[in-house]
């Protein structure tokens, strides 16, 4: 993953790339492959694919296994709308607040985990995001390879009391949408109390919109002509 790279790795990344953009730039031809996952999604190759794109350098893609779409095929879930977050934050806190800004996404979202990160990825799905459908898929397209459609809380269970193996897609369901009781004007107006209480614009609206599901445009646009 390109998350949480330290800055010497980065560095590393863009000396190898440099030295492969000038062999490119020779007239040499080069195939970026990979062992794990598909090369430039959540990977370092994304700097290699970025350089060549920056110094003229065509890059072609040949389909391969994508354990993002294999696992999203598998979940059960809903396929015609998703979003593909791939690895979250390692602190705890830039994890809650990236899943805080994910708690009213209504489409399928896709993360990448590592085994020894999954309990407390689990655990803080699940206090922020609340309890929800869910597949958890592992080693997809390998010989181990399990899919478990489950829920957040049933997951965050099972692993508190058995180790996970192997790489991590989790697949979790988008949230559902919910009839408002509350007016546009009255959920305007409470948009303006949170503004006035010192919460920016931007995240009033989302609050008021994730906890009513009036829209978040008609929110920020009524409040922001008050």
């Amino acid at each position: 993953s390109t998350q949480g790279v330290s800055s010497a790795a980065s560095d590393v990344y863009k000396r190898q790339g440099q030295a492969i953009l000038e062999r490119l730039l020779g007239g040499e031809v080069c195939a970026l492959v990979t062992d794990a996952g598909t090369p430039a999604i959540s990977d370092p190759g994304q700097e290699l694919v970025a350089l060549c794109g920056e110094n003229g350098v065509e890059v072609q893609a040949i389909p391969g296994c994508c354990a993002a779409i294999a696992a999203l095929a598998v979940s059960g879930l809903d396929t015609r709308r998703f979003t593909f977050e791939g690895f979250l934050p390692s602190g705890k806190k830039e994890r809650r607040e990236a899943l805080e800004e994910l708690s009213g996404e209504r489409r399928t979202m896709v993360f990448h985990e590592a085994p020894h990160r999954l309990r407390q990825t689990l655990a803080d799905m699940l206090e922020v995001l609340g309890d929800r459908r869910a597949a958890l898929c592992r080693e997809l397209t390998k010989l181990h390879e399990e899919t478990v459609r489950t829920t957040l809380a049933e997951a965050a269970a099972y692993y508190r009391d058995n180790e996970p193996r192997g790489e991590y897609v989790l697949v979790v369901a988008g949230r559902e949408k919910q009839d408002s009781a509350m007016t546009l004007e009255e959920g305007i107006a409470l948009v303006r109390r949170l503004r006035d209480e010192g919460m920016k614009l931007k995240d009033a609206s989302r609050r008021v919109a994730d906890d009513t599901g009036l829209s978040r445009n008609a929110l920020y646009d009524g409040a922001l002509k008050g």
